[in-house]
């Protein structure tokens, strides 16, 4: 059975730090990479990062590169989102997926996105 399950969400002060974690099972991750995305209420689903399980890369959109660390523990085939220096307008529900990665350079997007998880929600406070 696919799984992915993100963990981790919670409340916290602006300023403040989370890290989420994306566990992911039943697929061959090295077909793949695992995205974080976040949606805010009343907003549309954006890209955070993602990172390319066959050698580990993590790809970064510019407004959380430099906040946002993308990173994986292999044995526990979890993916991992540290955020730092959080603010109120991190304010979402975090989501993860796996799917096929297209890269040129530093530039990133996926062909397709197969397995979503269900999402955990941070919320910063001001």
């Amino acid at each position: 059975e696919v799984q992915l399950v993100e963990s981790g969400g919670g409340l916290v002060q602006a300023g403040g730090s989370l890290r989420l974690s994306c566990l992911a099972r039943g697929f061959n991750l090295d077909d793949y990479a695992i995205g974080w995305f976040r949606q805010a209420p009343g907003k549309e689903r954006e890209r955070i990062g993602c990172l390319r399980w066959r050698d580990g890369r993590s790809f970064y959109v510019d407004s959380v590169r430099g906040r946002f660390t993308i990173y994986r523990d292999s044995a526990k085939t979890t993916v991992y989102l540290q955020m730092n220096s959080l603010e109120p307008e991190d304010t979402a529900a975090y989501i993860c997926a796996a799917g096929d990665l297209s890269t040129f350079g530093d530039r990133w997007a996926f062909r397709s996105l197969d397995f979503w998880g269900q999402g955990t929600q941070v919320t910063v406070s001001s």
